[in-house]
């Protein structure tokens, strides 16, 4: 066990957690929402530090991220648990293990050790995914502070919902991150027992701290496919930045969302279209490979300049971050 970042000691021993937004007050002996997070005599320890559960080398793109170091890899970890309950989660069986359960499990390991294997492997970056990485913040920000020393970047695909005193905190040795915005606020009520609001700070924050952000939304029938969340969810994109890519992605029965179909592929193209309407430079099709979709195109010239196959890319045509036909520079980290 490691004692946690980011609380704070009460009476009667309890603790007021502000790792992320839903402040937890923990009394001794109790856990956080997250449930990996536990009160042991007025000191808040995480349950998680260095106690994998998943290790993969994976394409940047699974992230996914497009407009960051297209065609490398990156080397993913994730411990259990999750500061959310989506009836959607496509990982449910780890982000939700804490809350079934008593054991904490994983294969023990050291942020040398992860460095050490991306560098081994050649990864370009390491991801911090799978399940939440602010539940676990503590071990992300050390090997986030390690690798950023070799040279490394590092990436957090994550549910946005960190607090602003957490985020200022990584962001220095952050590179990208994929956060998703699920819907409006009843979609995160419903769905993910969450609220909107931090979601949208932790994007307009990440931003401004100078870390590359893309957005992710998975389009569920009948939660959030309407037009009208679509477009709010595209005009909030565009206050921020004009130039963070959108991904519209398709939803598959899981968990607890099984009587749900697939997202249509007409559903996911209107979504596109009311992105780029919006203004948007940069909106891509998920889950959909060989949709055309998924390609990234010059916004000035509409030059094909990354055709992409699921995870796969092909020519990539961005030099020094530039078109190579008429020379407008394309957003993103290229190097």
């Amino acid at each position: 066990m490691k004692e946690a970042m980011f609380y704070e000691k009460l009476d009667e021993q309890k603790v007021r957690c502000f790792l992320c937004a839903h402040h937890c007050l923990i009394k001794d002996g109790k856990r956080g929402i997250c449930a990996v997070r536990e009160n042991r005599g007025g000191t808040l320890y995480t349950l998680v530090y260095g106690k994998l559960i998943a290790m993969n080398i994976d394409p940047i793109e699974k992230k996914p991220l497009f407009h960051f170091l297209p065609g490398s890899t990156s080397f993913s970890i994730a411990t259990i648990g999750c500061n959310f309950a989506c009836d959607h989660c496509q990982n449910f069986q780890i982000s939700q293990y804490p809350r079934l359960h008593d054991d904490i499990i994983g294969q023990d390991a050291t942020p040398e050790e992860i460095v050490q294997a991306a560098q081994r492997n050649s990864c370009s970056s390491i991801s911090y995914t799978y399940t939440e990485p602010t539940v676990f913040f503590e071990f992300a920000y050390d090997c986030a502070r390690l690798a950023h020393e070799r040279g490394i970047k590092n990436v957090f695909v994550s549910n946005g919902y960190t607090t602003p005193e957490a985020t200022r905190a990584i962001a220095p040795y952050l590179d990208g991150n994929d956060i998703d915005l699920k819907g409006d606020n009843d979609f995160y009520k419903n769905l993910c027992s969450a609220k909107l609001e931090p979601v949208k700070k932790t994007i307009r924050l990440m931003k401004e701290l100078g870390v590359w952000v893309e957005v992710t939304t998975l389009i569920i029938p009948d939660h959030n496919d309407s037009e009208r969340q679509l477009r709010a969810i595209a005009e909030f994109i565009k206050s921020v930045d004009v130039s963070i890519p959108w991904h519209v992605t398709q939803f598959y029965p899981t968990h607890k969302l099984t009587d749900k179909p697939r997202t249509p592929v007409k559903t996911l193209r209107k979504a596109r279209e009311i992105g780029l309407q919006t203004g948007l430079k940069y909106v891509y099709e998920g889950n959909v490979p060989g949709e055309g979709r998924e390609n990234t195109y010059c916004p000035k010239c509409k030059e094909l300049l990354i055709a992409r196959l699921g995870f796969s890319i092909g020519d990539n045509r961005i030099k020094d971050g530039k078109c190579s036909r008429c020379g407008t520079q394309i957003d993103g980290v290229w190097r």
